[in-house]
């Protein structure tokens, strides 16, 4: 139990003499554990539903551009009834939903991208005449951050299991951060990963599309970096690329 992260509150409740730590002297039970605070990751699913609303009317999934993003408003909200402020309760609908919620944001931005490029190739000249260099770089900087935080999302719910899993340090870890190395390990014994950990990695794997801060240890783990660091080349060279060709007419 020594190894469990100090940074989250244990409970100084005394039990008897089938306690599972000892401090001092006195007496700890240590299994009640108060996970990452949720607000960070709250923040960044309010921020990909609200970029939906961004994107110009010929790029959107369906003609209701409300429809979707409701949906993932009502899943969101659930899931926040179900974990207020911290996560520390864990169940299967609960899992179930967020693993929805990350598909429901994923597929808008994936088939964004793809009607995009589809557009631009392929579409309708009279449509493309429409869209502005505005409307497409306006386009692809919603759909570049939205895939950041898709895979942000992705890895936070993926690597190590689950996040409860990773809180107690159980599992097999799919990606090595710094912290997690020999030479800073003394130095940062009780670390874990946390959301904005996640979204840093996915940040930067979307900048310079290589891992820069953790490490990819997992098949599954080096195949979503290598997906997020292919679409992300796609928005960037093909969307931005023909922005910039019509703005210079």
């Amino acid at each position: 139990m020594a190894d469990r992260p100090s940074r989250w509150r244990r409970s100084p409740r005394v039990v008897g003499a089938t306690a599972q730590g000892v401090e001092k002297g006195a007496t700890y039970l240590y299994d009640t554990v108060t996970g990452e605070t949720r607000v960070p990751l709250t923040l960044a699913i309010i921020a990909a539903i609200a970029l939906q609303f961004l994107l110009p009317k010929s790029i959107v999934v369906v003609n209701e551009r409300w429809l979707l993003p409701s949906l993932q408003g009502a899943v969101l909200v659930a899931l926040i009834a179900g974990n207020p402020w911290r996560l520390t309760r864990e169940s299967r609908v609960i899992r179930i939903l967020s693993l929805v919620l990350l598909g429901a944001i994923a597929f808008n931005d994936v088939v964004g991208i793809g009607r995009l490029v589809d557009l631009l190739l392929n579409g309708n000249p009279e449509l493309v005449a429409k869209l502005h260099g505005q409307d497409l770089i306006r386009a692809a900087v919603v759909l570049w951050l939205t895939n950041v935080i898709v895979f942000a999302l992705a890895f936070f719910e993926l690597d190590q299991g689950v996040p409860f899993q990773r809180l107690h340090g159980e599992g097999r870890a799919d990606f090595q951060f710094p912290q997690q190395t020999d030479d800073l390990r003394p130095h940062w014994s009780d670390w874990r990963p946390t959301f904005l950990d996640y979204l840093y990695v996915s940040f930067t794997n979307s900048t310079a599309f290589s891992p820069t801060d953790a490490m990819p240890l997992s098949h599954w783990a080096k195949t979503l970096m290598l997906i997020e660091s292919g679409t992300a080349l796609v928005t960037i060279g093909v969307v931005a690329a023909r922005a910039v060709n019509i703005l210079g007419q």
